[in-house]
This record gives structure tokens, C-alpha cells and sequence, in this order.
């Protein structure tokens, strides 16, 4: 078996082959590689909008990919330092065969499959545990089962957290190299206050080891009762019990946009507090994204946040395509003499739609058509059946709005003209020194 490491670099390789001819196209270029090295692309860390799904609760095997459908990453929890635990215990003990046929299954519906690591009922800083060891041991864990890492746990305060976060961080990268491994944090909103950790928190973090993170799964929940439950609390002004902490206000501080992910629970008894009904949320995300943010969503937990919870939540930001089944029923009587037949022919017909008509600024002027044939990268923008669509990876021959779930719907074209950039103005970073590395 060829190691992953040397697969990536034969994908390197034939690109730096190919940037000697400038006359042979992108998707000429991806065709041409090998299938190893299409599958490393595939690998490699899709593009915002991130919709992330933690499981943690008790289920007898992972969920099928209609029953996430709307997510594009599913969060095993836990991996602790004394080994799996929960869902990550599940996944360990199924073996080799079952495991393939799972990751094959979501890799097909463009999903990705990670482990959680420590939690919140672990704290690795405050516990002495070592980040290189602690790294390494945990690094190996994800090699050996197939998926990618999210950690979850951090005790900020005086700065050797941030210490050994940083170190930790960096350690895992040498492990788990960006672009094959998607390596996620998840910190809780007030970590990225300003001026108030004594290393710094997150802001810190971010600035010496944040390139080495893919994206921010912000726990927006469990900071108070009132903490984070309105749209502008959330979004814009967040209280002065943990100021400055909210999206816009992060973003403020140096932290860039696209690698902020809303994180909120399903249901109210998945948290202390912090709980949003998803219509709420959906209105929320809506003007988030208005204001120029597109980072994503991300939900504690499965079962109780599932498809349907998605796809209210993504409402006509991120519009879902829906399969409907519309049946119909022939009947032929015949009589023969007392005897009567009867005979009933049944035609269903499949689908799709989308559940949007329109999404904030959408414009499809300029964007080619999607084609068959074609090979897009992670970014590219296509029209197809009137809607603007994004991939978030490599793709070829997958249709928009097709089970591959490589596709973004970003809403119905709904207007020809330019439109104007979204973007907004940050402010300078507001980090307070720590020690360094």
C-alpha cells in the first residue's frame, strides 16, 4: 500500500510538471492525474460553507447519508488521552471492512468523518499531559481509523495554555499534514475576547498557529442565560460579561470570517444554555451572511440535530436540493363472463428540487455553466438549472444538487448585474503577548 504522504506528493509532483505548459488547461491538468492522486484532493480541506455534526450520544452505528444529509463533516466524540470513548469507541471497535464501507459512503456524499478530541470533561493543560506525546499518541489514532481531528478542550488563563496549545497544534501538523488532514478547533466564544486571558486566549492562538488550523467550530453556548440568544448578541454585540465575543466582533479582531463556524445545540436540553429554535438561528445566519460571513454551522448533537435540522437552519442562505417521488396508478378492469381482473401498473417518477428561490446577493453574471467533463476545483462557481452553485472540493461529472453533495446551492440567479464584493473592514488584531513558543 503506497502511504498517503507519497500519494500527495506525486499529486505535487504532476502539478509542477504541468505548470511548465501554459497551454494545457486546469481541467485538462486534473484529469491527467492519477486516481490516487484524485482521492488526495478529495481529502484535502473543503471550502467554507463548513456544516458540522458531533455525535456523542448513544446509537448502534453511524447514520446513514440521508439522515445527515446537509452536513458536509460528522464529529465522532470522544478520543481521550487514555484512548476512544463514546462514538469514537464505536467507530474503533467495527472492523476494518465496516469502517471502509461507511467512509466510502460519505466520502461519495461529500462528507467528512473526524474525531473530537479531550472534550469538555477532559483538560489536558491543567492535567500535565505532555502536547508532543499527547499529539503523537492521538495523530497515530486517527491514522489508524481513517478520519481527521477537532479538538475541543483548553483552560485559558495565565498563558501556559495557550502554550500548550500552541504546541500541541503544531506537533499534530507534522502528523497530520494540511491539505490531506483536516485538523478543526472548537473553543468556546469568550476565548477570543481581547485583553482578558492572561496568554492571550484565542486571539494568541490564532496568531502564531492559526494558519495551521482549518477552522473554528465556535461553541456559542453554555456562557450564561442570556449569552448569545438574540441575532444581534450573537452576530454583533455580544454583552459585557465576554465583550467583544461575538461573530462580527471576533472577525474584528483579526480572526478571518471564513473560519468562524456558529456552533449552537439542537435542542435546549443539549446545553446549560445558549439554545436558539433553528428558524431563529436560520434568520440569524441569513444576515451573517448578508454582512459578508460564510463560515458555516455547526450542532451538538446527533440524533437530535439531523437533516431536517439543517435544512432549516441553511433555510434560503445555503438552500438544500430535495428528492421528491410523485406516483401514479394505472387500473385496467377487464370482465370475462362472472369473473372480473384487475390490473394496476404503478409509474414513480423522482426529482429534484430546490428548497430556495433566492438567496442574500446572489448574482450569476460572469459564471460559466456547469459541463460535464469539466474539472472544477474547491471554489469554483457554476450555474446549473438557474441556481449559482460552489464547489467544496475537487469535482468532475457530479451534477449540482446531485448525491454527491459536492455542490453548494447559493441560491437562484437573481440578477445579471455585478455585484458588488462582500466584505467587511478589520481592525487591527488585539493580542495579548504570551511567552513564545
Amino acid at each position: 500500500m503506497v502511504p498517503l504522504y507519497l500519494v500527495m506528493m506525486a499529486a505535487i509532483a504532476a502539478f509542477a510538471c504541468f505548470e511548465g505548459v501554459a497551454s494545457v488547461p486546469l481541467e485538462q491538468r486534473l484529469r491527467d492525474l492519477t486516481p490516487k492522486a484524485r482521492n488526495v484532493l478529495k481529502r484535502a480541506t473543503p471550502v467554507a460553507p463548513h456544516f458540522v455534526l458531533y455525535s456523542d450520544a448513544y446509537v448502534s452505528s453511524e447514520p446513514t447519508v440521508s439522515e445527515i444529509s446537509g452536513f458536509n463533516v460528522f464529529a465522532l466524540s470522544f478520543l481521550l488521552q487514555y484512548g476512544a470513548a463514546d462514538q469514537a469507541q464505536e467507530w474503533e471497535e467495527l472492523t476494518a471492512s465496516q469502517r471502509s464501507s461507511i467512509l466510502s459512503e460519505y466520502e461519495a456524499a461529500g462528507i467528512s468523518l473526524i474525531v473530537s478530541l479531550f472534550g469538555s470533561t477532559e483538560t489536558p493543560t491543567s492535567s500535565g499531559y505532555d502536547p508532543i506525546d499527547t499529539a503523537n499518541t492521538m495523530a497515530a489514532w486517527v491514522i489508524e481509523y481513517g478520519l481527521q481531528g477537532d479538538f475541543a478542550a483548553f483552560d485559558a488563563g495565565t498563558g501556559a495554555a495557550e502554550q500548550w496549545l500552541g504546541n500541541f497544534t503544531t506537533q499534530l501538523r507534522t502528523q497530520l499534514p494540511q491539505g490531506q488532514y483536516i485538523l478543526t478547533h472548537a473553543p468556546v466564544a469568550p476565548w477570543f475576547t481581547p485583553n482578558y486571558w492572561g496568554g492571550g486566549g484565542y486571539l494568541w492562538v490564532d496568531s502564531v498557529v492559526g494558519s495551521l488550523i482549518d477552522w473554528y467550530n465556535v461553541q456559542f453556548y453554555n456562557q450564561g442565560t442570556t449569552e448569545y440568544t438574540t441575532c444581534d448578541g450573537l452576530l454583533f454585540n455580544s454583552s459585557t460579561t465576554w465583550p467583544e465575543s461575538a461573530l462580527f466582533q471576533i472577525a474584528d479582531s483579526g480572526i478571518s470570517l471564513d473560519k468562524l463556524v456558529i456552533g449552537k445545540p439542537a435542542t435546549a436540553a443539549q446545553a446549560t444554555n445558549g439554545y436558539m429554535a433553528p428558524s431563529l438561528l436560520a434568520s440569524c445566519v441569513s444576515s451573517a451572511y448578508a454582512d459578508g460571513w460564510n463560515g458555516g454551522v455547526m450542532v451538538w448533537e446527533y440524533p437530535d440535530a439531523n437533516s431536517s435540522w439543517i435544512a432549516t437552519v441553511r433555510g434560503n442562505t445555503w438552500p438544500m436540493s430535495v428528492t421528491t417521488t410523485s406516483t401514479s396508478t394505472v387500473t385496467v378492469t377487464t370482465t370475462v363472463g362472472t369473473i372480473t381482473t384487475t390490473v394496476s401498473t404503478t409509474t414513480t417518477a423522482t426529482t429534484s428540487t430546490s428548497t430556495s428561490t433566492s438567496a442574500p446577493g446572489t448574482t450569476c453574471a460572469g459564471v460559466a455553466a456547469w459541463t460535464t467533463g469539466v474539472a472544477y476545483t474547491g471554489g469554483s462557481e457554476v450555474t446549473y438549472d438557474g441556481y449559482l452553485w460552489t464547489a467544496s472540493y475537487w469535482s468532475e461529472n457530479d451534477t449540482p444538487g446531485g448525491t454527491s453533495g459536492v455542490w453548494i446551492n447559493d441560491g437562484a440567479c437573481t440578477s445579471t448585474a455585478t455585484a458588488a464584493p462582500k466584505h467587511r473592514a478589520l481592525l487591527a488584531p488585539m493580542v495579548t503577548p504570551a511567552l513564545a513558543l
